[in-house]
């Protein structure tokens, strides 16, 4: 035993978090911490490192354990640099090897007096090989292998913390908490901040943890990667389970099913003896056995199985974003530079109407960057940036929360966004957020991280816009949230573009996939198996040419201009001439008979675009007090306003029409 969790109670005011909670660790393993929202996690983390208090029971560690603890935020105003900031933490390694050395001084001073104790000699032993298991030899490349680990360049090592972004101090955080290897490990959503990659060899990293772990995260693949029990929160108590989250989630229902049948066992029981009680309770030759039975139902409820709550599941048809056209978004022949750094040269990239894109790649190779571009905050050095017809962009980041009203209500705060909706509809679209009841009353000053974010992520989606962008959304949600967030994006007609950390999200997700990395921008287009197949065949026709193996072709997959919104990627077999030239053939006879309709969409298109700019800018006129003082200019601009808004519909319709007819006619000759 290496941590004890013994009948834990904690309160805040009239709710109760724990009741008895018991949980042991022994070393070595490693826990998963779970329950749903609002359960306790994070308290009971504080609990064990002492920063909180339990209202009973009491926090054991083995004698001398060392306990290493990440909250989900803090920050670093030092100006030291990292490499130092990093390996200054390993307090408990540098002692252990200062008394190293003074020990073996020691040993050195008895050996010429000839009176080495057996005493001295054993307890350099343990310190000299604790301080080697730890790490101590190698303390400063252990610290530049964890800091590349988690994302960090070389060319980083030596930059002051206060530099980097809130992100970054949080990976600094971990990286000082690894160096230390204490032997329990608490970590508090530990993936969030970091990209996929990082959270790839941050689950090596736990898995191969020689101490003691106990993990509160939302990222399922991630704990089913890297732990090996999981703790769940129910009822007020702590029930263990062996295994990963996925074997978790299986033995849990196969509880349930066990204890619902007892309690429907037990309700049956009752129900049963209920009936004699009633009917001769009052009957003198009867009211023994009554009295009995009495006091067994008694017995009974006092020992009812308490079912679990349920995970929360509500389901809300959100409002569908204006419709746009065939071609989202077009970056074309771009170039981003900043000073001398260099993030994309002579680049092309085209979205189309249902792709949900994730963007993949290191920390620092221009996902962000990217994201913005496609969003128009930042402008490209080169090239140019096309919006496809009726598409508006949305966009959620962290900062998004900083930009919610702290003194209006839950309510208050969708209304602000969606005025015209009732109430019920409001509290509908909240309870797909995971606000029930009381929930929507609470003050956007008092939500945690994850309400925020919920909340924020709720305004997005009430009038969505054709082009939803999304960096890390999922930063500070629970799992029920990320589960509400998944069917929301996988439901929404328009295009996506995400960046996460959360592996669970992107498989379900993304249809295509662009992997930045190495100042290179590629394509995939299928989903993220595929990507990860594609990867991965790459990684060993290298391997293969690396290793002497000959001359190999390897194809990479480049961004498609033509039927890029495709969500599985062709792996047919080699194709004959005769094949070739009927799909050739097939692709003319459909550009031949589609040129007519084709010719008219753009002439609409166009004619859409100076319509609906010359409607803007009379609606802006008609604002302005001084028109109303001109009669005719007044009288004219009314006409022109009245006789646009009757004309836009119909040509909308008819652009309508024939995106349909094309999108059709193509599925079918393509087919």
């Amino acid at each position: 035993m290496i941590l004890l969790v013994d009948k834990v109670e904690k309160s805040f005011g009239a709710r109760t978090l724990f009741s008895g909670a018991t949980l042991q660790i022994n070393a070595g393993e490693r826990y998963a911490l779970v329950g749903p929202n609002g359960a306790g996690k994070t308290t009971m983390l504080k609990i064990i490192m002492g920063i909180d208090s339990p209202d009973a029971g009491n926090v054991t560690f083995a004698k001398d354990a060392n306990v290493g603890y990440l909250e989900q935020e803090m920050s670093l105003a030092s100006d030291v640099s990292i490499i130092c900031e990093v390996m200054d933490a390993a307090v408990e390694i540098k002692a252990m090897g200062e008394r190293a050395e003074l020990l073996q001084q020691k040993i050195a001073e008895a050996g010429e007096r000839g009176d080495v104790s057996k005493n001295l000699l054993d307890e350099y032993g343990h310190v000299q090989d604790r301080f080697e298991r730890m790490g101590g030899y190698e303390l400063e490349s252990n610290a530049r292998q964890i800091l590349s680990g988690l994302g960090f360049k070389p060319s980083d090592f030596d930059k002051p913390c206060s530099e980097f972004s809130g992100g970054w101090q949080m990976r600094i955080a971990l990286a000082k908490l690894f160096l230390r290897h204490p032997d329990v490990l608490l970590l508090d959503e530990p993936t969030n901040h970091l990209d996929l990659e990082s959270v790839q060899w941050l689950r090596g990293f736990i898995s191969a943890y020689e101490g003691a772990v106990l993990i509160v995260s939302h990222d399922r693949a991630f704990m089913d990667a890297c732990v090996d029990h999981v703790a769940a929160l129910e009822n007020r108590r702590i029930t263990t389970y062996t295994g990963n989250y996925s074997s978790y989630l299986k033995q849990r229902e196969d509880n349930l099913e066990q204890m619902r049948a007892k309690r429907a066992a037990q309700e049956r029981e009752i129900a049963h003896m209920q009936v004699f009680v009633d009917k001769f309770r009052y009957k003198p030759t009867k009211a023994a056995q009554a009295q009995e039975r009495m006091r067994r139902i008694e017995q009974i409820k006092s020992e009812l199985v308490i079912l679990p709550e349920g995970h929360k599941h509500v389901h809300f048809k959100f409002p569908d974003p204006p419709r746009s056209g065939d071609m989202v978004i077009k970056l074309e022949d771009f170039a981003k530079r900043y000073d001398e750094k260099t993030l994309y040269e002579h680049a092309d990239l085209t979205l189309y109407r249902g792709d949900r894109v994730a963007l993949v790649g290191p920390n620092g190779a221009g996902k962000s960057t990217l994201l913005k571009l496609l969003l128009g905050k930042e402008a490209p050095s080169e090239g140019t940036r096309e919006l496809g017809v009726n598409v508006g962009v949305a966009y959620y980041a962290q900062h998004q929360l900083e930009g919610l009203n702290e003194s209006h209500t839950v309510l208050q705060e969708i209304d602000s966004v969606a005025p015209t909706w009732t109430v019920p509809q409001q509290r509908s679209l909240l309870g797909a957020f995971l606000f029930a009841g009381d929930d929507v009353e609470k003050r956007v000053g008092v939500l945690s991280g994850g309400e925020r974010a919920r909340l924020a992520l709720a305004k997005m989606l009430v009038a969505p816009e054709a082009l939803l962008c999304l960096d890390e959304p999922t930063n500070h949600l629970d799992i029920d949230s990320v589960d509400m967030l998944e069917e929301a994006l996988k439901n929404f007609p328009g295009t996506i573009v995400l960046i996460s950390h959360d592996e669970h999200l992107v498989r379900s997700v993304a249809n295509r996939v662009v992997d930045i990395r190495d100042g290179k921008m590629t394509v995939y287009d299928g989903d993220y198996e595929y990507y990860l197949f594609k990867r991965e065949d790459l990684a060993q026709r290298s391997a293969a040419e690396a290793n002497g193996g000959g001359a190999v072709s390897v194809k990479r997959d480049k961004p498609q201009a033509e039927n890029a919104s495709a969500s599985a990627p062709q792996r047919e077999g080699k194709k004959t001439k005769e094949q070739k030239r009927a799909e050739a053939a097939a692709r003319a006879e459909l550009n031949r008979r589609l040129k007519g309709t084709k010719d008219r969409l753009k002439k609409v298109e166009a004619d859409l675009e100076v319509m609906r700019a010359r409607y803007d800018e009379l609606m802006a006129l008609m604002a302005s007090e001084e028109l109303y003082a001109d009669q005719d200019k007044f009288s004219a601009a009314l006409s022109e306003y009245n006789g646009l808004k009757q004309e836009l519909p119909l040509l909308e319709d008819e652009w309508l029409e024939l995106s349909t007819t094309i999108e059709e006619e193509t599925a079918r000759g393509l087919s």
